[in-house]
């Protein structure tokens, strides 16, 4: 890893350690989830009662091997899917309950996702990719500049009639960064946002976030199984069988 880049990073999570929370600062709440998937007769427990609370502005790696339920957390948190049991609030709503299209709504609000494979459309430009969660947020007005605007902060602006063919990995990550931020959401849930990357565009990338986080104050959740990636939030959650190992 670029040592000057990790650095600079370590030094934006130690600037973002003092965050004040009080009982209205939790973006997120979750309390004894579980989820039970049934295949035939036979029950897997991907979570066995899960419990733990996220403040606004924090950074957050959330860890464990395969088969821990790390992605089936990410899912729940993310709006992407219900637990079985248990209690979960997004930014103070509650959302355990939802049906499918007020989970869709509100994971069009309050999430913004970064995904390993970036999941950018292919024969869109970097800036129609970039208004797609506007849009389907129903959105018409500033439209343009809304997007223009989050292209610029990731440092795209004169990249916005590129199509993802015509841009580098660490470019095609920044377009899913700043599609992630263009609807200013409570939540950035990024997926291994460096997998995918060379070891300096994924420096880049983490720096990124990070200085985003310490600007804009966005909380951040990283899934990763990369140690290095972890090192550089400000709290690590360990999963291991469905359950929470240990915060680092």
């Amino acid at each position: 890893m670029n040592q000057s880049v990790f650095t600079s990073a370590q030094s934006l999570v130690r600037e973002n350690e003092e965050v004040i929370v009080n009982d209205n600062h939790w973006v997120i709440q979750a309390e004894d989830l579980t989820k039970v998937y049934k295949m035939g007769e036979v029950e897997v427990h991907a979570l066995r009662g899960v419990s733990f609370q996220i403040a606004k502005g924090e950074v957050v790696a959330i860890m464990g091997p395969s088969g821990s339920g790390k992605s089936t957390l990410m899912n729940i948190i993310g709006c992407l899917d219900q637990p079985t049991e248990g209690e979960y609030l997004l930014d103070g709503e509650q959302v355990s309950n939802l049906k499918d299209d007020q989970l869709a709504s509100i994971r069009n609000r309050k999430v913004g996702f970064v995904f390993q494979s970036f999941n950018l459309l292919p024969r869109a430009t970097a800036l129609s990719n970039v208004e797609m969660p506007i849009r389907y947020a129903g959105v018409r007005q500033n439209l343009r500049e809304r997007a223009l605007q989050s292209l610029e902060l990731v440092g795209l602006g004169d990249r916005i009639d590129h199509r993802p063919n015509e841009l580098s990995g660490g470019q095609q990550q920044r377009v899913a960064i700043a599609r992630a931020l263009v609807n200013d959401p409570a939540l950035i849930l990024a997926d291994e946002p460096t997998g995918n990357l060379d070891t300096q565009a994924g420096d880049e990338i983490m720096h990124l976030l990070l200085t985003l986080n310490k600007e804009k104050g966005t909380t951040l959740v990283i899934v990763t199984h990369d140690p290095e990636i972890a090192e550089q939030t400000r709290r690590i959650i360990h999963l291991r069988d469905g359950l929470i190992e240990n915060h680092a």
